[in-house]
């Protein structure tokens, strides 16, 4: 069984690095990389691209992304969606080494938590979910995100487990050397999920968006009181 999961994780990691190259290299002039991403992924399954809005990028019709999922938190505790409260979670996936693109978009999130209202707020989480389970234990990610905002969870997990729900949210990671860092790095995709109830995801942001931006795309996404 670990075999043949090992081989759909790597055929996954293959045909989402295809995709990305295709993006880099028949992407048109001024457009963004993971706009270029989508509209790739959009050709694939026979669907138009998503539309680009203030309040986020839109699946094209039929296409889904996430699902149920089970990982562990930041205290250890194995939490599936259904133990967020039917909050709407705004993801990123990411890994507490990141020198600068994870710190950057996190504190992009957080601080559009803040131009929330309290009622807003409280109906949407922030969430971290590591693409690194091999470094990223529940009390080193407990530490991050501390850094970042006071209600942001993060979660971790088995290998395995992080690969399924990368795999469910089409997120691409891969383990990257340079030799001006001892440490390893992650590539990894960088976009902001907005995750409604049932997993599943509402909306996308792509990296940079601003805090106003992202603001708006929650609100639009919120679950009605």
């Amino acid at each position: 069984m670990q075999r043949v999961i090992r081989s759909l994780v790597l055929l996954l990691v293959i045909a989402l690095g295809a995709a990305w190259a295709a993006a880099w290299f028949g992407r048109q002039p001024g457009e963004a990389l993971g706009d270029a991403f989508l509209r790739h992924v959009a050709a694939l399954t026979g669907r138009d691209a998503p539309p680009t809005t203030a309040a986020g990028l839109q699946l094209p019709t039929g296409v889904t992304l996430g699902g149920p999922f089970r990982m562990t938190n930041q205290d250890g505790r194995s939490v599936t969606q259904a133990d967020f409260g039917g909050r709407l979670l705004v993801g990123y996936f990411g890994f507490t080494f990141c020198p600068d693109v994870c710190p950057t978009e996190l504190g992009a999130i957080a601080n559009a938590m803040d131009l929330l209202s309290p009622s807003e707020a409280e109906r949407a989480m922030p969430l971290f979910v590591t693409i690194d389970p091999e470094r990223d234990t529940p009390a080193l990610i407990k530490s991050y995100v501390a850094n970042f905002h006071p209600r942001m969870v993060g979660l971790t997990g088995t290998p395995e487990q992080v690969a399924e729900m990368a795999r469910s949210f089409r997120v691409y990671y891969a383990k990257a050397s340079r030799p001006e860092v001892s440490e390893y790095l992650m590539d990894h995709s960088s976009f902001i999920y907005l995750i409604g109830a049932d997993g599943r995801v509402r909306s996308l942001l792509r990296a940079q968006s601003s805090p106003e931006d992202i603001a708006a795309a929650i609100r639009a996404s919120l679950p009605r009181v």
